[in-house]
């Protein structure tokens, strides 16, 4: 589909990515909906600021009321706990499947028509290489992307026969402050190679969709995926930051 032209929703635009995303949708000439749980942290000049909690049926409900004239959905939203799945928090662990699982299906089950109405568009779920490979530091986050990518193949094939694009943006490391705090107390450092810069990943992410490519990979990601073809393994923080 062609960005320039278009209507999209983000969430999650209020830091990070979802908000270079804004940016770059806007440099594209698209209207943009930047939603957030706080929609007052929201400050981006030009876009339409709703409030918007991914886990709350009701808030998705009014915002779909609300733009009706969405054609691109972006399911950025995320949980920044972290839990393992053997003695996190279990508490924890829900919050995770119920934001990056239950609220994207969520996202789509409420756009979904809205989509088909306005021509059938295209969904951009922002997904990780932790559904690929675990990590050792957050198992329970590897399980809830894990399943966000099945989901998202599954929709994919639901909703083709409307004529909705269903895109998965895989990343590995994306260099926003949110990384940078948890990689703290690791003490590791990563290079500009495997570090993405988050607005130059938005723009990779909205070619993709331009392009109607179902997934849009990064180097580390796409090493992610080569490796399925193998044994199991965990993702190795310390030998990515010796590259």
């Amino acid at each position: 589909m062609r960005i320039h032209g278009a209507t999209a929703l983000v969430t999650g635009a209020n830091r990070g990515f979802g908000r270079h995303l804004t940016e770059e949708l806007m440099r594209r000439g698209a209207k943009v909906y930047a939603t957030a749980r706080r929609p007052e942290l929201v400050d981006i000049p030009g876009a339409e600021v709703l409030s918007l909690d991914i886990t709350d049926r009701d808030s998705i409900d009014a915002v779909s009321r609300t733009a009706d004239d969405v054609d691109l959905l972006i399911n950025n939203g995320a949980s920044t706990a972290t839990a393992s799945l053997m003695n996190g928090d279990r508490a924890a662990i829900g919050q995770m499947i119920d934001t990056h699982f239950f609220g994207t299906l969520d996202m789509i089950r409420a756009f979904a028509p809205v989509l088909a109405k306005n021509g059938g568009g295209a969904i951009l779920n922002v997904l990780s290489l932790t559904a690929w490979t675990t990590v050792e530091a957050n198992t329970a986050l590897a399980a809830a992307k894990s399943a966000q990518w099945g989901l998202t193949n599954g929709v994919r094939l639901e909703l083709a026969g409307q004529g909705t694009l269903v895109s998965a943006l895989v990343a590995g490391l994306i260099g926003t402050a949110t990384l940078r705090d948890a990689m703290k107390d690791t003490g590791l450092t990563f290079s500009a190679e495997v570090m993405n810069d988050p607005a130059a990943l938005a723009r990779l992410a909205l070619d993709g969709i331009e392009a109607g490519e179902i997934e849009i990979l990064d180097g580390l990601s796409a090493e992610a995926k080569a490796a399925l073809a193998g044994p199991p393994r965990a993702f190795d923080l310390e030998a990515v930051a010796t590259r």
